[in-house]
């Protein structure tokens, strides 16, 4: 019996990029940069997780998904490892998964940047004061604020005065 080969990371990664995030499922688990690491230890793969913050709701789910798709593709010694620092930043969603953010009608995270366009502080950016949040559907950035809190925490409720449309605006963390 021939012994069988262990897939290569990037083919490791290609599969975790197929993995969808369980609560906007058009943006996989890479394309949210919660995925921080994956590497071979012997013959155990360690794949190194991210939470987008430490109360996350999903990260049960997350683990749950990470596992069978790992498991479906052959991989039997498998060991996931919660990593707490660094903490996720929005920084880590990618150009891509931010377009995919977008093309939901998810507004992705402006990195800060204040309406005069400077980068906001730390309140600021937790908060959303200042900062001009382009409209998913429509582009216009006539949007406001109608809460703090959208469909889930990490998310804010805004509205488009020009398209009238409510959107979410996926927080900067």
């Amino acid at each position: 019996m021939a012994a069988q080969t262990q897939p290569g990371v990037e083919e490791v990664w290609g599969w975790l990029s197929e993995v969808p995030d369980p609560e906007i499922p058009v943006i996989s688990l890479t394309d949210l940069g919660i995925i921080r690491g994956v590497e071979w230890q012997g013959d155990t793969l360690v794949v190194r997780v991210t939470p987008t913050y430490s109360g996350c709701p999903a990260t049960s789910v997350i683990n749950l998904d990470i596992e069978t798709a790992l498991r479906r593709h052959g991989i039997e010694k498998l060991r996931l490892e919660r990593q707490l620092t660094p903490p996720w930043t929005t920084d880590w969603i990618g150009p891509e998964g931010r377009e995919k953010l977008r093309a939901y009608g998810i507004a992705p995270p402006v990195d800060g940047t204040a309406a005069d366009g400077v980068l906001a502080g730390r309140i600021a950016r937790m908060t959303g004061t200042n900062l001009k949040i382009a409209c998913p559907r429509c582009g216009s950035t006539h949007t406001e604020r109608i809460s703090q809190f959208g469909s889930t925490p990490c998310k804010a409720s805004y509205r488009c005065k020009d398209c009238l449309e409510p959107f979410d605006y996926f927080k900067c963390i």
